[in-house]
């Protein structure tokens, strides 16, 4: 080996051993905090589903397990998806975690698993309307020290805008899961302007009465193909 591969080689095992390493703990610690989410969510809809029972039996409230990386709470007409991302990630520079002394003193402390909840129509879901869309309201930070911080428009945004002081608890993701379902519920579907779904061609009238092929999400009402429905998504997550 020449001195130039044994430097190479020295260099690989130091990133090998340091870089990939602290991914494997963040990707550890995601799977945990996933883990810890899913026995929340069950108790949640447990609860809720007892107390809600006593005052309307229409109203119902689930939990459902999607896939090894994905979890669904529904709750009456809304849809809560949480997803795991397998990944781990780093930030732009320009993101301000990086003026925090937390980061700025071990930049190994900026890289993050994410969890992504997602609200959709329930309906959505029951009638397959594959064309409907659901809006990101939350994305989950976890760090290598199981610390985490929110990217969020509902008021969490505020409250976990930074990284925490220690690691996740699970009264903290009780607290999240909470006002995310609060949000979601106080999240309405707005019927769209006439205009918008004044034209409706045949094929989508014969696609399951139309179900399957107008568009349908909360706020954004239906949108019939590709056309502009009025509404400004972004303004609604």
């Amino acid at each position: 080996m020449t001195e130039n591969e044994k430097k190479q080689d020295d260099l690989i095992l130091q990133l090998l051993s340091e870089k990939s390493v602290m991914k494997q703990d963040v990707y550890s610690n995601t799977i945990a905090v996933f883990g810890l989410l899913k026995e929340i969510l069950k108790e949640r809809a447990d609860h809720l589903s007892s107390s809600i029972n006593k005052v309307d039996k229409r109203v119902n409230i689930f939990y459902k397990d999607a896939s090894l990386q994905s979890m669904q709470l529904k709750v009456a007409g809304d849809m809560l998806e949480f997803l795991m991302h397998s990944n781990v990630f780093e930030f732009d520079r320009s993101h301000p975690m990086f003026k925090s002394g937390y980061v700025r003193n071990n930049e190994m402390n900026s890289y993050c698993g994410i969890i992504n909840v997602y609200n959709f129509l329930a309906d959505s879901y029951k009638y397959q309307r594959l064309n409907d869309v659901g809006y990101l309201i939350a994305r989950i930070f976890i760090n290598r020290e199981k610390r985490f911080f929110m990217e969020t428009r509902t008021q969490l945004g505020v409250k976990y805008a930074s990284f925490s002081a220690e690691a996740i608890t699970r009264e903290q993701l009780t607290d999240i899961v909470n006002e995310l379902i609060i949000y979601a519920v106080s999240f309405d579907l707005f019927t769209p302007p006439f205009d918008a779904v004044r034209q409706v061609t045949v094929y989508e009238m014969q696609e399951k009465s139309s179900s399957a092929a107008l568009r349908t999400g909360k706020r954004l009402g239906y949108v019939s193909g590709e056309g502009n429905s009025g509404f400004d998504d972004s303004l609604n997550l």
